[in-house]
């Protein structure tokens, strides 16, 4: 669990609730570069509690794929993410279209969620496609750090470290702006 304080709450004062990260994502990473910084982002974030990442295998895309063979693509995807969504869960699946927060926003929706009794939130990256229209209607929200499209491996390496730095605002520790 990773444990958040109210920003009312002075740093003496480290209570807080405990709130519990997964990340559900499409594909596995295969490059080196990619799995040594999620593992750093992990370790740092080790120390605010657990965070949990679950792969789900993806779909080949043959070159020249359909419309229609891209869906039926993303449907799959989305049917193996949806298998992995634990009851009671917050759900924030991550596209393009989705609300933009800088950091210091990122944080305080963080930390209301948990103030508001989310105790668990998953955060969903799609695969080379995106995602399917029943992930995102199964989302309490979608999330967008950009309009601009990241590889999905390294858009995990992205979301960890806004995690992470959520959690060094919420801590009212130093972090880089």
């Amino acid at each position: 669990m990773i444990s958040i304080m109210n920003y009312e709450q002075k740093d003496s004062d480290k209570r807080g609730r405990h709130l519990k990260i997964t990340l559900i994502t499409v594909g596995k990473i295969k490059e080196k570069y990619f799995t040594m910084a999620v593992d750093e982002y992990k370790k740092r974030l080790g120390r605010y509690g657990q965070i949990e990442i679950i792969e789900v295998p993806d779909e080949k895309t043959p070159d020249g794929a359909s419309e229609k063979e891209e869906i039926l693509i993303r449907e799959k995807e989305g049917q193996r993410i949806l298998g992995k969504i634990k009851d009671g869960a917050y759900v924030i699946a991550m596209t393009i279209d989705g609300r933009a927060y800088d950091s210091v926003g990122l944080a305080g929706h963080i930390a209301d969620l948990g103030v508001r009794g989310n105790s668990h939130l998953i955060f969903i990256i799609g695969g080379s496609l995106g995602l399917s229209i029943q992930v995102q209607k199964r989302a309490d929200e979608c999330i967008s750090f950009s309009k601009l499209t990241f590889p999905h491996q390294l858009m995990r390496v992205i979301l960890l470290e806004q995690i992470y730095r959520s959690f060094r605002i919420i801590n009212k520790e130093p972090y880089h702006k």
